[in-house]
């Protein structure tokens, strides 16, 4: 379902400064990996990428994580591949959604989840998430990477090549300062 084209070059604008990719790159990205459904909630880490999505009118918005979750169930069931934007708080209000649905059904997805409260540094209600994000993840068995703008390509090469071989959901982190 993903397709290989991967390897199709893609002009990647990178921020010398701060190693980010722009929004627009990476959303060409995971189009040209055969990623054609996108839902979500905003978030502002994601915000270029929501909203590259909304102009090129392939954004489909979610009220709650758990309904983007369903949503993207839907549209694998009908021939999409699908990709779920969501806070790493939207990842717990959407948990039971993803083990009952994805995981025993073998729903897969893209999860782009901002990791707020990462390395300690946000507001504190993001702090505790933010500690527990990545074993909560492997407590659920569901795979990760944490994006770099450096390894954007490989990053989502790996994220298709599970999302084929698995069928499950598969997560991309993202920290803040990763697009610009």
């Amino acid at each position: 379902m993903v397709s290989r084209r991967l390897e199709k070059p893609v002009l990647l604008r990178y921020n010398a400064c701060l190693m980010a990719i722009s929004a627009k790159d990476f959303v060409s990205l995971l189009q040209d990996a055969g990623f054609n459904f996108f839902t979500g909630v905003p978030d502002s880490t994601l915000g270029g990428v929501i909203a590259t999505l909304i102009e090129r009118r392939v954004y489909v918005p979610a009220v709650r994580e758990d309904e983007a979750v369903g949503l993207a169930a839907g549209a694998y069931m009908g021939g999409k591949i699908p990709a779920v934007l969501m806070q790493n708080s939207g990842l717990g209000t959407s948990l039971n959604a993803l083990i009952s649905l994805n995981l025993i059904y073998l729903q897969p997805c893209l999860l782009l989840v901002s990791w707020r409260g990462h390395d300690g540094k946000d507001a504190p209600e993001h702090l505790v998430m933010g500690q527990v994000m990545t074993k909560l993840l492997d407590l659920v068995r569901i795979p990760h990477r944490t994006l770099r703008a450096e390894t954007v390509r490989e990053d989502v090469g790996w994220a298709g090549q599970v999302f084929m071989s698995q069928r499950i959901p598969v997560a991309l982190l993202v920290t803040t300062g990763v697009f610009s």
